[in-house]
């Protein structure tokens, strides 16, 4: 019994230790996994794999020391505590087993997932690609080139013929001005008569002031040189 007592103790103590280092590495192992479904790089899926492995390991040493701890109580008169402390390592076993294989599944379907897409894109720009490079693809890409520049020069030539009349517009309205204002002179003489006097008194204001220019500067030239 004392055998199997420290034995039990013994049992017990690398339980506990492999148990803690599972829920490490559960837990780094969701991280990775979630990394990998989301377009992780060879060294991401490298370290995957590899905890993938050193857990199921793990989980494979637990499940033996389990059955050795059962066999030493088996073997031995067990009290209500040990009974109760190994049921709760085989809880914990299973608990780590489920969460193992589920975290597993779960990754694998996201990556599954993943490599659909990837797949169904690569299809497409394939498919894309090669549309693009065949005779009729190329024809109708030049044909609708060649319809956008036709459309251009027909909006080109439609503004210029747009502009033509709006010139030849303005033209006929400055005839018109003009030859009512000739038909007005005509009617009334008297009108075309100020406005020839005016016209000739700013002829006559003109050349008085530049005659008084031409004066000073003469005057301001003889002053310099006189002095």
């Amino acid at each position: 019994m004392e055998d199997c007592e420290g034995g039990w103790e013994e049992l017990r103590k690398e339980a506990r230790k492999i148990e803690g280092d599972l829920d490490v590495k559960l837990s780094s192992y969701a991280k990775l996994g979630g990394m990998l479904s989301h377009g992780g790089d060879a060294r991401v899926e490298g370290s995957w794999k590899s905890m993938d492995t050193e857990i199921e390991l793990l989980l494979e040493k637990l499940l033996d020391i389990n059955d050795s701890m059962s066999r030493c109580v088996a073997a031995a008169t067990s009290t209500t505590s040990v009974t109760q402390k190994l049921a709760r390592h085989r809880d914990i076993l299973h608990e780590f087993t489920q969460e193992f294989r589920r975290t597993r599944n779960n990754i694998n379907s996201m990556r599954e997932h993943a490599e659909l897409l990837t797949s169904v894109r690569s299809d497409i720009s394939d498919h894309k690609a090669s549309g693009s490079s065949s005779p009729a693809a190329s024809l109708l890409r030049e044909r609708g080139a060649i319809h956008g520049n036709i459309a251009h020069m027909d909006e080109v030539i439609t503004i210029a013929h747009t502009t033509k009349v709006a010139l030849g517009a303005q033209r006929t309205t400055f005839m018109e001005i003009q030859g009512k204002v000739k038909q007005l002179g005509d009617r009334f003489p008297a009108i075309r008569g100020v406005l020839g006097a005016i016209k000739r008194k700013k002829s006559k204001d003109t050349l008085i002031l530049a005659g008084v220019i031409t004066a000073c500067i003469l005057f301001l030239i003889i002053y310099w040189l006189s002095k």
